[in-house]
């Protein structure tokens, strides 16, 4: 599972400044738009395009940065709906539907690159899929999945965003709609984002530039043999993992925590002081798994480290843990995905000729046929790519029905639950499974086979994650009296441009940065774990490997199956927790704190509406616009601090002061590390409340 992190959590409080443009008509009981429908308001302009492509562009690079790191993103509708109003209330005009445009041209950066980075980096981990990881290769993925997410879903809005307008409520949606209708009364939003970019930027620059204090101090790091071996606690002290902790809210990280801390102080240690379990449950060692995965292992090393144990172990149980869960999901939605398709048949049979109102027109139904026929050609066709014609014409049948089936998963899952938690890898690995039983009934387990499958996998993660973004804007668009084909031909735009930003980002990062390719390389005991880990690749390749060749080790997997089920009948969210398993320790701790911090904000506001006072933590809350700040300024810092270490070596190695230094003084560097972490943890607490303050004054 993934966590796609929005910048806001709605809230049961109504914006009061403007009339909510959900509400429905009073005199005919018909939702009516802010905007109607008779209404020609200026939309795909040449200044939205552009605007909105830039967005597309930082959004899209950050994302890279942050999915490598951490294996989440941050969603880009509600931050660039809130600078953009920003940006042309003091530079300019435009209207509430242009602004809506750039949002949506903006917002696919990120969704293409998350699933760029989920799978193609799993192709540097297969014994030939080097020859594959090229940017021809990655644009063409990330362009074909992108386009398909958007076309399986142009006959999808009638169904599910119109005719489902009062049971689908399609959260962060709504909220953006909220936020542009606030827009353009309120007074400058974007003053917070831009504050936690530059605080973050300085905060990376003093941390990783100079290295005034240690990114990732180790709380506990206990390796004796005879006791508890291997338990080890650690934290990430960036400002992104605190700001997306912020965002997401305490209900959700503390089951990644709760994940997490199951995996390394409880799971580990066992493998670690009882070594004989391995033999029990017929699996390998750990040395031997990490021959087998080609790993460097120190031949007198006695005890194996907690990462060595953790790829040798846990981390086929978080695959079962993971696909477990993306079942339990599927299954749970099985109804309304039937109910979904008959819609779709539905909407097929009636066709488009009806649609007479501007805000009724999608793009023609050939333009979907069409383009969805030329994208699986693509697939099957392309000499660059795996899989050679005609057998690739199953791979792209495997595509179209895999793709369409969890696109229409994944718009009707935001629809309830929201963009925030869609199990976008649990869906990748159920039809990578499904893929590699299929391959092995019919004998394709070669090497080649298995770049194959990551092929597959990449285009339908890719069109499910856009898929559900696309769901959020035409819902955004609905409310607002958008016309349904200028936003479509948007998307249009932006995944396009994404997908060659995107691709020559992640080519960029991993030729300057070493750690991204080793990602699951040999990691010595005591050395911190690789900054770009990757998690979801590296699950990928694993996968991939073990089940293609035989070597699939389904004690584990199967417990970690079943370890969802028992998770999810407790009444916790399997996907919450198997996301801990696979997601390093140090981040699910720092994503934690940044939760804690709005619990204490939340912890306040309950207080002050005790006494009358009404104070609010939603979309527009200074705290959350400046934890989103903090993300975005973040991730672009370390990406740009990344490239520096990578092309100038020598001068950050000269620039950077104090790394060899808490290399010497452990237990300093920590203790300064935690001080660092903590100071910036309390600036998002001080903007936290001056929302409470506001409230207090005016309410």
């Amino acid at each position: 599972m993934v966590f796609y992190v929005e910048a806001m959590s709605l809230s049961s409080d109504k914006i009061d400044v403007v009339q909510s443009p959900t509400s429905p008509s009073s005199q005919s009981g018909e939702f009516q738009p802010f905007v109607s429908a008779s209404q020609n308001v200026p939309e795909l302009t040449l200044k939205a395009v552009l605007l909105g492509l830039f967005f597309a562009i930082v959004f899209g690079m950050s994302s890279v940065y942050l999915a490598l790191c951490a294996g989440l993103t941050v969603g880009g509708s509600i931050p660039i709906a809130v600078i953009v109003i920003g940006l042309f209330k003091r530079y300019g005009k435009s209207t509430i539907l242009e602004n809506n445009m750039v949002q949506t041209i903006g917002s696919a950066g990120e969704s293409v690159a998350s699933g760029v980075v989920y799978t193609t980096i799993a192709l540097t981990f297969l014994v030939g899929g080097d020859r594959y990881f090229h940017y021809t290769q990655i644009m063409t993925l990330g362009i074909v999945g992108g386009l398909l997410g958007i076309l399986f879903m142009i006959p999808l809005r009638r169904s599910l965003i119109v005719k489902e307008h009062g049971n689908l409520r399609y959260p962060e949606g709504t909220a953006c709609a909220e936020v542009l209708v606030a827009g353009e009364k309120q007074g400058d939003l974007a003053l917070p984002v831009f504050m936690g970019s530059l605080v973050a930027a300085c905060y990376w620059i003093l941390m990783k530039m100079f290295g005034l204090w240690k990114e990732i101090p180790h709380l506990i790091h206990r390796k004796a043999q005879d006791f508890y071996p291997n338990a080890t606690l650690t934290v990430d002290v960036t400002p992104e993992y605190l700001g997306i902790g912020y965002v997401i809210g305490p209900r959700v990280t503390i089951q990644m925590l709760a994940g997490g801390l199951f995996a390394w102080l409880v799971l580990i240690p066992l493998f670690s002081a009882y070594p004989g379990l391995a033999s029990l449950l017929k699996v390998k060692d750990v040395f031997t798994t990490m021959k087998d995965l080609g790993m460097a292992v120190v031949a007198d090393q006695a005890l194996p480290s907690a990462a060595q144990v953790h790829i040798a172990y846990v981390k086929y149980m978080a695959v079962g843990a993971v696909v477990g869960a993306g079942v339990i999901t599927l299954l749970k939605t099985m109804p309304v995905i039937v109910g979904a398709l008959k819609n779709l048949v539905g909407a097929l049979r009636a066709g488009s000729s009806k649609a007479q109102l501007r805000t009724e027109k999608d793009l023609p139904m050939w333009i979907v046929v069409v383009g969805a026929v030329v994208m699986v050609l693509l697939i099957a066709i392309l000499p660059n790519l795996p899989g050679k014609f005609p057998s690739s014409l199953l791979l792209s049948l495997l595509i179209v029905v895999f793709g369409f089936f969890f696109v229409t998963v994944s718009s009707r899952f935001v629809g309830v639950a929201g963009y925030s938690i869609e199990p976008v890898s649990p869906m990748m690995f159920t039809t990578v499974m499904a893929t590699c039983l299929i391959f092995i009934l019919l004998g394709w387990t070669s090497e080649n086979d298995q770049a194959v499958v990551v092929l597959i996998g990449a285009v339908v993660c890719i069109s499910a994650g856009i898929a559900g973004a696309t769901s959020q804007d035409l819902k955004t668009g609905f409310l607002l009296g958008a016309t349904p084909r200028k936003q479509q031909f948007g998307l249009f735009i932006g995944v396009i441009l994404s997908a060659l930003v995107v691709g020559g980002t992640v080519l960029l990062i991993d030729h300057s940065i070493p750690n991204v390719r080793h990602a699951i390389g040999y990691i010595a005991p005591g050395q911190d774990a690789p900054k770009f880990g990757a998690p979801q690749a590296t699950i990928l390749s694993m996968l991939i490997k073990a089940v293609l060749g035989g070597k699939m080790p389904w004690a584990l997997v199967i417990l970690g199956a079943l370890l969802s089920i028992v998770i999810e009948l407790t009444g916790a969210m399997a996907l919450a927790v198997a996301a801990g398993f696979y997601l390093p320790l140090s981040t699910t701790t720092a994503i934690f704190a940044g939760s804690v911090i709005r619990w204490l904000v939340m912890k306040r506001k309950a207080r002050q509406s005790a006494l009358g006072d009404h104070a609010k933590d939603g979309e527009l809350s200074k705290g959350m616009l400046y934890a989103t700040g903090l993300v975005a300024g973040g991730s672009m810092s370390g990406m740009a601090l990344g490239f520096f270490d990578g092309f100038l070596p020598r001068a950050a190695k000269w620039i950077n002061v104090g790394k060899e230094y808490w290399n010497h003084n452990e237990h300093l560097g920590n203790g300064i590390a935690i001080v660092a972490f903590f100071a910036i943890g309390l600036t998002v607490y001080l903007y936290g409340r001056k929302d409470q303050q506001g409230a207090a004054t005016h309410g």
